[in-house]
């Protein structure tokens, strides 16, 4: 595997010393360079040669022009190899990059970078990309490109709604690797975190390694990529994302996913499952091979909660392993939608729903028991609005997590 410089991007909220802390903390958790931009920061809004003391500094131009003293003291220049008119850096400083404004063939790529580049200079190309399947093109591109440059030289980049995966695709034969450091902000949309892609790089030894990866909607507090043999990406994707496309894109570059709210149905379907929801996909050579692990996770819960009459809040992904194995064990298992609930509710309940999702205005327990069955910061926040409408939370998030988590990585071993 390539050494790449994990660069992260200075957020537009931060200036002066709070620019520096931010810095500070990054290299802490691993980042190598930090990049400022023109069009986030006005010259007086950091001081540069401070931040170059803490890491390496990547100065960009986007739109306004750089200041000299950013210029002094930058690692590496970042101009515009069709819009500089001459691409003026330092000797040994400059980063020719080319941010498309559509996606591109690899031809039409090739043509953008025909001007002759200097021999010292890093060269970065970006593109949005119009799916999944264009992390092929991408991939071409990069081909192509360190064959012209050097590939110690090139990074190929995809942007867009579903361009995490390419990203963490590409990274392996890219010189850089642009980063979020997690929270609301990022500096480009498909950025992988930070903390995710340091654990990758310090764990996997073997650069032929196929990936895993966990699908689903806000899952910045998954534990998954923590837990899992590396490399595991955490692809978050919107509610309407084109999954199929995704998974279907990613089949020989991936071992396995697991698969999270909302998308257990859809690739259950897609899959050819003959269950309705499905959190686990495992390759078998030129397609995909479902399961449901959540079956183990909902044992574990049941058993946890050891109650005979059980009532369950939504009907997702979730509430299909607790029927099946409620169905095993003889338990009584009642599945209320939103619209049918009648407060007070009493007696032994798991919540299905995610923290994302509202529940109903009118939800009010009266000496329930309410299993959760999120875990960390998401299970927390549930937890808080059940004691707020009267239950009493049975966090059993990390009991359904383990249980299922274990049957996957078995799965995951079989994979060809």
């Amino acid at each position: 595997m390539m050494a790449t410089r994990r660069i992260i991007t200075l957020p537009p909220t931060l200036t002066g010393a709070d620019a520096e802390a931010f810095a500070r903390d990054g290299l802490k958790r691993g980042a190598d360079v930090i990049e400022v931009r023109t069009d986030l920061h006005a010259p007086g809004d950091i001081d540069p040669d401070a931040l170059a003391r803490v890491m390496p500094l990547l100065v960009s131009e986007r739109g306004k022009p750089l200041p000299a003293p950013w210029i002094q003291a930058a690692w590496r220049v970042d101009r515009d190899v069709e819009r500089a008119q001459d691409m003026d850096a330092p000797p040994g400083k400059l980063l020719a990059s080319h941010h498309a404004e559509g996606p591109l063939t690899t031809a039409e790529a090739l043509r953008r970078w025909s001007r002759p580049i200097p021999p010292d200079a890093l060269v970065k190309h970006v593109e949005p990309m119009d799916g999944p399947a264009h992390l092929d093109v991408l991939l071409e591109t990069q081909a192509q490109l360190s064959q012209r440059f050097g590939s110690e030289r090139v990074t190929v980049l995809g942007m867009g709604p579903v361009a995490i995966p390419a990203r963490a695709v590409l990274s392996r034969r890219n010189g850089l690797e642009y980063v979020a450091m997690g929270g609301p902000w990022t500096a480009a949309p498909g950025q992988r975190l930070l903390d995710d892609v340091v654990r990758e790089h310090r764990k996997v030894k073997d650069p032929h390694a196929l990936r895993l990866g966990i699908l689903g909607t806000s899952i910045p507090h998954s534990r998954s990529p923590r837990i899992h043999r590396q490399p595991f990406d955490r692809i978050d994707l919107a509610e309407d994302a084109p999954v199929e496309a995704v998974v279907d894109a990613l089949l020989p570059h991936y071992a396995g996913f697991a698969v999270t709210s909302p998308f257990k149905m859809r690739l259950a379907k897609h899959s050819g499952s003959a269950l309705e929801a499905i959190n686990t996909l495992v390759r078998r050579g030129t397609r995909w091979e479902s399961f449901n692990t959540d079956t183990e996770g909902a044992r574990a819960v049941l058993e946890r909660l050891g109650a005979k009459d059980v009532a369950v809040l939504g009907d997702g992904g979730s509430t299909q392993a607790l029927r099946l194995v409620a169905a095993e064990q003889g338990l009584a298992l009642r599945v209320v939608r939103r619209a049918e609930i009648q407060t007070p509710l009493t007696g032994d309940w798991v919540w299905t729903w995610p923290d994302r999702v509202a529940p109903p205005e009118n939800l009010r327990f009266h000496g329930a028991r309410v299993a959760v069955i999120a875990y960390g910061a998401p299970g927390r926040r549930v937890a808080a609005e059940i004691v707020r409408r009267g239950g009493t939370p049975l966090l059993l998030g990390a009991a359904w997590f383990v249980a299922q988590a274990r049957r996957q990585r078995q799965l995951w071993e079989t994979a060809t």
